[in-house]
């Protein structure tokens, strides 16, 4: 008699493939089908987008390694120390600055919790670090202007700081009687934890684990970054192309609370990546002001 158990059959061929070069092929794919006339000039917006932003790219990720191989992140825990309501404003800003994604922060701000720092604080920090950090500064900077990417920080401290000292003034209240469970949960996006003790090493390069570390990090942050931006800018030269300046006018344009509302409604489910974000908000401000 044949053997009836059954051999789980192996990953799909999409499962296989990297997904954003794929939903970029797709993308053109679909467009050459389509409107074949079109498919070299949305190419060459978005290329020429890419360059214009590659430098700050290039700077960024370079700012990134070195701060990871250096260990500087551990100057962060200075920004704990001191009065509360003062460690709230420096906790932001330092959110506003430091190099975490979004879910790497958990684990620092886990251990600032266990090691005893004002749950106001670490609240400013959590909730202005995935807002801000120095590799989106640089490409929002070149993707809309240096002005924009200020502003935002700004905001993103003021954000920040907010959460912190609403944090504080409800500090009493039951819910934030205990705010670390026993056992946090360690899994997450692969980043894995950063630790925040220790002097940073400034010149990294004389250690080999440090210089991998560098290498690593750049070599990882320009390839997440790089094909982000690569989506952001297709997606904008497509904007560009097949979507009318009135229209974009029409519906965000004008004064008062009305466009800033629907800017938010619209950019919560169509948001895809913080730095890909930058390249579309940049094709909605040209298309708004054509």
């Amino acid at each position: 008699m044949a053997d009836s158990t059954l051999v789980p059959s192996g990953p799909s061929l999409w499962s296989r493939l990297p997904k954003i070069p794929a939903f970029i092929a797709l993308v053109l794919l679909a467009v050459f089908v389509l409107d074949p006339l079109n498919v070299f000039p949305i190419i060459q917006k978005t290329l020429g987008s890419f360059a214009h932003t590659l430098p700050f790219l290039l700077f960024a990720i370079c700012a990134v390694g070195y701060v990871k191989a250096t260990g500087a992140e551990a100057l962060l825990a200075q920004a704990f120390k001191g009065r509360e309501a003062r460690m709230i404003i420096v906790a932001a800003l330092a959110g506003g600055l430091s190099p975490f994604c979004s879910c790497e922060v958990i684990p620092f701000i886990a251990g600032l919790l266990a090691v005893g720092a004002p749950l106001s604080a670490v609240m400013a920090f959590w909730i202005a670090s995935p807002l801000m950090d120095p590799a989106m500064f640089a490409i929002t900077a070149g993707a809309i202007s240096t002005d924009f990417a200020i502003a935002k920080l700004v905001f993103t401290v003021l954000i920040g700081a907010f959460a912190g000292y609403m944090t504080m003034a409800f500090s009493q209240s039951s819910v934030f009687t205990d705010p670390l469970r026993p056992q946090p949960a360690k899994k997450g996006c692969g980043c894995g934890p950063r630790t925040f003790i220790g002097k940073p090493v400034w010149s990294f390069w004389k250690e080999k684990a440090r210089t991998t570390v560098f290498k690593d990090t750049v070599v990882e942050n320009g390839i997440f970054l790089g094909q982000w931006l690569l989506v952001a800018y297709l997606l904008e030269a497509l904007m560009l192309t097949y979507t009318p300046a009135d229209l974009i006018a029409t519906l965000l344009g004008g004064t008062g609370p009305g466009p800033v509302l629907l800017g938010a409604l619209l950019g919560a489910p169509a948001y895809l990546n913080g730095y890909a974000a930058a390249g579309l908000v940049g094709a909605l401000i040209d298309q708004g002001m054509a």
